[in-house]
């Protein structure tokens, strides 16, 4: 298993390399894209992880774990649910959760597994779909809650879950990981919120990215938010939320209170 981030230096800029104990080998290039070795290796301790991909788009799903779909009352859906969080939500380990400023009520987080797609896929069969996950990450589904259900007309899916900052990522890219002895973990300040199983998903990656790439093309770079399970609750301002992936690590975020006057 290898295990890739995407880092900034004072002097270098931005880049991706691979993590070796504690110092990354930097590449030139997408590590999806046959990289090559681009310089000498920097001690981890010099850079600031940033998100370790840019995707193009962040596809969450919903009611993907039979536990949550019994307390909820919920069927097993034939096709996975999912929303489209735009590209802007995302955010890197150690960045702030921003409240919107507009907004003063409840906020969500989910820890989730996300798949990162390593290759231009369409229409592809569930035994195909292997080829094209590159690898997985740590995902906090961000939620404003009290703006998905403000119109009695439409559920805000988008508009909840897509404000800046609102998409978590990382704090790396892990290849290979065996996610079927795996479990999310999330803490809320330090206390146990979430742990769940990810072998109780309904849809495996594999069948996530066969399933949706049905549906609409997935790029390099994309990524896919397994879902939830039971435990979702709400952060205080100023509280730090931390989801933990054995063999991923932990991709921690802080909600900031929101600052100045909202815009008209």
């Amino acid at each position: 298993m290898s295990q890739w981030v995407r880092y900034r230096t004072g002097s270098a800029g931005e880049g991706f390399g691979r993590l070796e104990g504690d110092r990354i080998e930097p590449v030139r290039g997408f590590p999806w894209k046959q990289p090559q070795p681009d310089g000498a290796a920097l001690p981890l301790s010099s850079v600031t992880l940033l998100a370790p991909c840019q995707p193009g788009k962040l596809i969450a799903l919903w009611n993907n774990f039979y536990a949550l779909a019994a307390k909820l009352g919920k069927a097993t859906p034939a096709h996975p649910l999912y929303l489209l969080k735009p590209s802007t939500s995302v955010s890197g380990p150690g960045d702030p959760i921003r409240r919107p400023r507009s907004y003063t009520g409840k906020i969500a987080f989910e820890g989730e597994l996300g798949i990162v797609i390593g290759q231009r896929c369409s229409d592809v069969s569930a035994a195909d779909a292997e080829r094209c996950i590159f690898g997985y990450t740590c995902v906090n589904d961000i939620t404003a809650v009290g703006v998905m259900n403000e119109s009695p007309d439409f559920v805000q899916w988008c508009r909840s879950k897509g404000y800046d900052t609102f998409g978590a990522i990382g704090p790396l890219i892990a290849t290979e990981l065996d996610w079927r002895s795996a479990s999310v973990v999330t803490t809320l300040e330090g206390a146990e919120r979430q742990r769940y199983a990810l072998a109780d998903m309904i849809f495996s990656p594999q069948e996530l990215v066969s399933r949706i790439s049905q549906d609409m093309t997935l790029l390099p770079g994309d990524v896919i938010a397994c879902g939830t399970s039971i435990g979702v609750g709400s952060i205080p301002d100023g509280a730090c939320v931390a989801v933990t992936i054995e063999g991923i690590g932990t991709l921690s975020n802080t909600l900031t209170a929101a600052s100045g006057a909202a815009r008209p």
